[in-house]
């Protein structure tokens, strides 16, 4: 009878210890088989919308909350809410050092403290690549400023050729392997066209859009066109005007659709093409197709006064954006979301990234 008892104690036991288990894949953890699945199946796509505000004469605007900001995915309203958490910058800064570049390499290297002051601030870190026709890290994400220092130093004018794209993504790649906790940016110092890359645009762009990179360049081919031209002529070719200079309607604001429509149309579907790897679209200026997509901005130097004003801008403008993020409604749409970012009050320019790419067929 005792042994008998024992037996019936013992199932029970067993199926309590069964029923736990099975409680403990519904409720807690799933097996590494069904997890899988399970994240194939209800993975929702979080678009992340670095966006910066300003007034018309450039001054950056602080104190908006979520309620200030609609945004249109495909033309359709989303939920969005804003990250007000402070997010410590990650940033790589690429520069292209070849033969066409080796008279500005000089000015690049007296920018470390001016990089680790302003741009990196307290929790920041960079690193520093080099390329023509080869990539090379000079320094992995540091914060001190004498590694920085160092790392530019290292600078040496190379061969003819400057792999623009292939350097890009590899920036994009050092990116992704910091935590997702940071804000992530690409910095290019250099020509505005790529010469021997093994990467296409199509391959940077989705790089950067999956790793929530950032992208502005300090571009030198203005310097490098004009040569020996006198100092007041390469200053006069600058335009310092803040993006979104030019007053819009009321009620209208800028945005990257908006200003690459009064220049070179709607970029939209340009980068549609470049996914789509259509023949017909050939990127003379990657450098912009980049920071218009990723919502960075363009800038040009001709002096060391101009690169330092370059840089000093690019951090006041990382520091203060404004981190709006949603999960698309839309997300059977295929093909190249455009994204609209409006904000309530008047007499405010936008600058946000102009989309992003789903791939498949549409429903």
């Amino acid at each position: 009878m005792f042994r008998h008892g024992v037996e019936i104690y013992m199932r029970r036991l067993l199926a309590l210890v069964l029923c736990l288990a099975l409680a403990g894949n519904v409720f807690g953890q799933p097996p590494a088989s069904a997890n899988e699945k399970s994240d194939f199946a209800v993975t929702t796509k979080l678009v992340i919308v670095p966006v910066t505000v300003a007034q018309r004469d450039g001054t950056i605007v602080n104190g908006l909350t979520p309620k200030d900001f609609r945004l249109f995915d495909n033309k359709k309203p989303q939920q969005i809410t804003e990250d007000i958490v402070s997010h410590p910058l990650s940033v790589v800064i690429a520069i292209q050092a070849d033969a066409k570049t080796e008279k500005v390499l000089p000015l690049i290297q007296k920018t470390a403290s001016l990089i680790q002051a302003r741009l990196l601030g307290d929790e920041g870190e960079a690193a520093v690549l080099s390329f023509d026709h080869r990539i090379q890290t000079l320094t992995d994400f540091t914060s001190d400023v004498n590694k920085i220092s160092d790392a530019l130093k290292k600078l040496k004018p190379g061969s003819t050729q400057a792999r623009l794209n292939d350097a890009s993504i590899e920036g994009v790649r050092l990116l992704k392997s910091r935590p997702v906790s940071r804000r992530r940016a690409l910095i290019l110092i250099a020509e505005s066209r790529d010469n021997g890359s093994e990467l296409k645009a199509r391959e940077v762009l989705s790089e950067a859009e999956f790793a929530n990179v950032i992208i502005y360049s300090v571009n030198v081919t203005t310097l490098v066109a004009l040569g020996t031209a006198a100092p007041s002529a390469q200053r006069s070719v600058l335009d310092n005007r803040p993006p979104g200079a030019v007053h819009l309607p009321g009620g209208m604001v800028e945005t990257p659709t908006t200003q690459s429509q009064g220049n070179t149309g709607n970029f939209a579907p340009i980068i549609n093409e470049i996914y789509l790897a259509a023949k017909s679209i050939f990127v003379k200026n990657p450098l912009e197709v980049y920071t218009t997509y990723s919502g960075g901005r363009e800038f040009s130097f001709a002096t060391q006064r101009d690169l330092d004003r370059a840089l000093s801008n690019i951090a006041e403008e990382l520091h203060s954006q404004y981190l709006l993020t949603y999960s698309p409604n839309n997300m059977e749409e295929a093909g190249f979301h455009n994204i609209v970012v409006q904000v309530a009050r008047p007499d405010l320019k936008i600058r946000a990234r102009d989309g992003y790419y789903i791939a498949g067929k549409s429903q």
